[in-house]
Order: C-alpha cells, then structure tokens, then sequence
C-alpha cells in the first residue's frame, strides 16, 4: 500500500521508519491543499497534518487520484470536509489520544513561565543582570483556575494543576463525574469566565466554540486574568484579545496555538519578514508567550502518534472495523 505523507517534518519521517515494516510511504514537505493535492496520485492513503486544508476541491482531487483513506496524525479534524469525503467514499481516521499529558503539562508550562518569569530571567543571567526588578510574580497555589473543554487533555491538566493547590472550576457539555469527585465545579460558561484568575482552554474547534473567546467574553472577565490556549487557535478571536491585552483587562497570554498558524509555525522564517500583522503584534507584547505548536512534541507522544497512524493503516488494509474514524 502506497502512502503519502504531507507537512513532513524530519521527525515525522524519523519515527514513521523507525516503526514502518511493511508499508511504502513517500513523504512531502509541502502541506497538503487543492494546489498539490495532485502529488497524491497513484497513492491509497495520504496522512495529513493539523495545517493540510483537506477541503471539499481538494478531496474531489485526492478522489480523482484514487485516494481512499486520509489519516490524521493529530486528533483534531477540523481541516477535514468531513462531507465531501463522505460522498467521494473516502475513509477519515485520526489520532484520538496521543499524550494528553505531553498537551497538559506544556499548558502548566506556560502558565508558570508567564508567571514567574523565567524566560526573562534566563535572557537577564546569561547578559549578566542579575536584578530581580519587574520579574514578581503571583502564587498560583489558592487561585481559581477555569477549564474549557474537560477531555481527555482537559481532565489530565486539571488532574496535574490541582497538586498545586487551585481551585478548579469547568465548563464542558458533558460533565465528568470523576472531575467532580476530585472536587471540580461544573458552572456555566460565563460564570467560569467571570470567576477565572487563569483560564485554559481544552476544548475542539467547531461552530460552537470558534471565538468562544471574543470581546463579549473578555469582557465578563476579571481585569488581569490569564489565558492560555493549548487546543486550536480559532478558539481565539485574535482581534478582540489584542484589544483586551490593550486594555489591560488580559494580563497574561500564552498560546501554542493561533488563527492563522498554517503560514508560519513548523517553519524557519528567521530571516523573512513576517507579514502577518496578528502575531507581529502579540510578539510584541511583555505578558504575551507564543510557542509553535509544541504542546504535543514529546518522544512519548510522537511514538504514540505514529503506532496509532499505522495501526489505522493496516486496519483500513485489512478491511477491519476502524476504531478511530471520523464520520
């Protein structure tokens, strides 16, 4: 079975040979849209990324080519047209469950960095400034932590921020009874906003959450508060948070992940100029942390990523139940 995979990275083809025994894969750095969907010709199987715009002309393409299965190595799918690839009789299958922890403790990651500091204060050591000015921080221990989305990542995270002492607060449509048994609140979505000193965010992106933080939001929120978004980065009007970071009503921002990612993360643009306006701004910023997507990117995750992509594989090969499709 031939397989083509896009947005491949040098690590990607590292662990997909490490553990490859049987499959002939042919990997493309070029992301995956309707203007190189053509290089998927003659492949059954095309393996895609968070960045692929797997969308309705691209899949009437991957059809035309006798593309039969796209799999997903990552678990979001919302740069799938789940629709059209519906109609064209072509199988989706994704990544449910790599490594929440790797996600949860990036998010922790974040939130203790802004925070302290630390960044800072490595950049300051290193030029021999040893002040401590302007680099105080809060105690994490005893705040009120808001979670959006209580999933798989969203439980771990809160599993893990609640050794620190928080008091944890949650929205999600499905409430879960181990979380509540652990001592989390299930409120509504505007009062986690408006009770939250941090805010994370682990939620899909779909018609319902995209922009779920927009200025209405923002502004139910307490003046200082802090976000982090560790899912998808439309989840994030990116407007509306410069304006609340303007305000000061946002105090702190950390993000892995932003609207329009596709055109600048998994890249080397060192010495480009970068056009995008957004993340020049938020660059800019003191209380702003950007990380490229990183969340997920531990040796743990990337093996559990590629076991399951195959696996999916040989399933579809072998004409068995696919465990982890997307209808």
């Amino acid at each position: 079975m031939k397989i083509a995979v896009f947005s491949t990275k040098s690590y990607d083809q590292e662990y997909f040979e490490k553990y490859n025994t049987e499959y002939d894969f042919s990997f493309f750095e070029t992301s995956l849209d309707a203007s190189t969907a053509s290089l998927a010709n003659g492949f059954q199987v095309v393996c895609v990324f968070v960045n692929d715009t797997v969308d309705k002309e691209t899949i009437e393409i991957l059809s035309e080519s006798g593309v039969e299965l796209i799999a997903l190595r990552c678990a979001g799918y919302n740069n799938v047209n789940l629709e059209a690839a519906t109609q064209h009789n072509i199988k989706v299958v994704r990544v449910p469950a790599y490594s929440p922890e790797a996600v949860a403790e990036h998010a922790i990651a974040l939130i203790l960095t802004l925070n302290r500091k630390t960044h800072k204060a490595y950049n300051r050591v290193r030029e021999g400034n040893f002040s401590l000015k302007n680099l105080i921080g809060f105690n994490i221990h005893g705040k009120k932590v808001g979670v959006i989305g209580t999933g798989q990542i969203g439980a771990t995270f809160i599993q893990t921020i609640k050794g620190f002492g928080c008091d944890i607060i949650a929205f999600d449509i499905h409430e879960n009874q181990e979380l509540i048994d652990l001592g989390v609140q299930y409120l509504p979505l505007e009062d986690v906003f408006a009770q939250a000193d941090i805010l994370s965010l682990h939620c899909p992106l779909n018609q319902h959450t995209k922009h779920i933080i927009n200025k209405e939001a923002i502004s139910k929120m307490k003046k200082g508060v802090m976000i982090i978004n560790t899912s998808r980065g439309a989840l994030i009007n990116t407007a509306d948070i410069i304006d609340g970071l303007i305000s000061e009503k946002v105090g702190y921002l950390g993000i892995d992940v932003y609207e329009q990612e596709e055109n600048l993360f998994f890249q080397d643009l060192s010495e480009s100029i970068i056009q995008d306006e957004y993340i020049l701004r938020l660059m800019s910023f003191p209380n702003v942390l950007i990380t490229s997507h990183q969340a997920y990117f531990t040796k743990e995750a990337m093996r559990e990523i590629t076991l399951t992509t195959l696996e999916n594989i040989n399933a579809f090969q072998q004409h068995l139940e696919l465990k982890n499709e997307v209808k």
